[in-house]
């Protein structure tokens, strides 16, 4: 749905989305309101506050509500199915066991970190988020102390790798608009999101998780049921009750092997999307039925079908006959259905934002201000993400916004790698409330919306901000040698 013209100025625009964000923070914290509900009215209010027609309010929550659904409700429903069986079977606690071998107890947050940078590479932050999950929970239950300090270094990683790192679709789009070179764009963005992983993401992790007690939380995968109807931790010895710690490994867990292959597959599958999709953007190849039928098997929620079929027929047999897998995956789905449609209303909360024209009218008056290039891109950028939410939007909307007067500059491919990398930061900082993200994140690990805000938005601004100072750091050595 395309924006409308905006009713009010600038200023008024502005005054309405902090109004809405101040009504919905207020609702959902002070009065208790269920965050969905909450969502919902605060979507309706803002869309007649800002001069919405009101036939077409309907449209305009229809269009941010849908498409996030579209986007998030088969990625985390056969996420958490492939996670169920992982973590039943012993496979979670086999993959857990293996990287803190090879790191150490002390590192399992590195740990985790580093691997969800190689899965993030061509895996989009939420469904890599998803697959993870009951890695991450697994090593906090075993090790103890506040989730944080598992969670934040992987979803950090995964964040970084989708923002800054071609082949995903922020990063190439934004290129691919400022005339840049794709490979340059990546050669830049790998080492800018480690950099700015470490100092924004698993650093700030450790510091906010020392001070901050986030429990593991069990609605997901804390429970399984034994034949008799008690309860144990999964993986874990008998109990009647659903109390203590996973200890012991499974003797029938599947291997180290079986399980890493497992979550390499979608890895595999989705790459071949994403690199049949940015040779055929970059024109190094043209569409052919070969290529479709590449993006067809790489396409997110397909790579994820076909490997939790994958997961079925390898893990499933543990279990016994199928219906009992069937089984398995059927609860596996009953708590996930309060974190799709809170994710959606984020998603429709962020796109009434979009059509009712504030982040245009704010990104239009920062547009003039005379500041250098590389300034203006992260701002412009930071300012549409506050406005509405959707990182992949800022990213996209900025580089169109900036396009002009870049390539008035005649900047190489260098420089034009960096303003995207600039981009990318401003797009990554300041995750709130009509972020999606920010209620997966939320809803994922047992957090409120006020312990969300102190962690997940505050670690987002951290990595944003790095990944700027890299850039920065760059320009200015370009300068020094006269780089174009």
């Amino acid at each position: 749905m395309e924006a409308i013209t905006p009713a009010y100025g600038a200023a008024v625009l502005l005054l309405i989305a902090a109004g809405a964000v101040a009504t919905l923070l207020v609702l959902i914290m002070k009065l208790r309101l269920h965050a969905f509900v909450s969502l919902v009215l605060v979507s309706v209010l803002t869309a007649l506050a800002a001069g919405i027609p009101v036939a077409d309010i309907p449209a305009a929550l229809a269009f941010g509500f849908n498409s996030t659904l579209g986007a998030v409700a088969l990625l985390v429903g056969f996420g958490v199915m492939l996670g169920r069986l992982l973590e039943i079977t012993g496979g979670a606690q086999v993959l857990a066991d293996t990287l803190v071998g090879r790191f150490g107890e002390r590192r399992a947050p590195m740990a985790l970190g580093v691997a969800a940078l190689i899965f993030g590479f061509p895996i989009f932050f939420d469904a890599g988020l998803v697959v993870f999950l009951p890695i991450i929970l697994t090593v906090a239950r075993r090790f103890g102390g506040s989730v944080l300090l598992y969670a934040l270094p992987a979803a950090g990683a995964f964040a970084a790798m989708h923002a800054l790192v071609p082949p995903h679709p922020g990063p190439v789009a934004a290129g691919v608009s400022l005339g840049g070179d794709i490979g340059v764009i990546l050669l830049v963005g790998v080492p800018v999101a480690i950099i700015s992983w470490y100092v924004g993401a698993y650093r700030v992790a450790g510091f906010l998780g020392a001070r901050i007690q986030v429990d593991v939380p069990t609605a997901l995968f804390g429970q399984v049921r034994n034949n008799d109807g008690t309860v144990r931790d999964s993986d874990g010895p008998s109990t009647g009750s659903g109390a203590g710690v996973a200890t012991r490994r499974r003797t029938d867990a599947p291997s180290f092997p079986l399980v890493l292959g497992l979550l390499l597959t979608p890895m595999v599958l989705i790459s071949l999307n994403t690199g049949a999709s940015t040779l055929i953007q970059a024109e190094v190849i043209s569409q052919s039925v070969l290529t479709d039928a590449l993006r067809l098997i790489g396409n997110t929620p397909i790579a994820l079908l076909a490997t939790l079929l994958a997961a079925i027929a390898l893990l499933g047999r543990r279990q016994g006959s199928m219906s009992q897998t069937s089984k398995i995956l059927d609860e596996s789905l009953a708590p996930i259905c309060s974190i799709i449609l809170i994710t959606a209303a984020g998603g429709m909360f962020g796109g009434v934002l979009r059509v009712s024209g504030i982040g245009q009218a704010l990104t239009d008056s920062l547009a003039d201000l005379g500041m250098p290039l590389l300034l203006q891109a992260f701002l412009i950028a930071t300012a549409l993400r506050v406005a509405q939410g959707s990182a992949t939007v800022a990213l996209t909307t900025t580089a169109g916004l900036i396009a002009a007067p870049v390539a008035a500059a005649g900047f190489g491919d260098f420089r034009i790698a960096l303003i995207v990398m600039a981009i990318a930061a401003g797009a990554t900082v300041l995750s709130h409330v009509n972020d999606s993200g920010f209620w997966l994140v939320s809803r994922f690990f047992g957090m409120d919306e006020k312990t969300t805000l102190r962690t997940w938005t505050v670690m987002e601004t951290t990595l944003g901000l790095s990944a700027f100072g890299c850039a920065a750091l760059l320009w200015g050595g370009a300068a020094l040698i006269g780089l174009a």
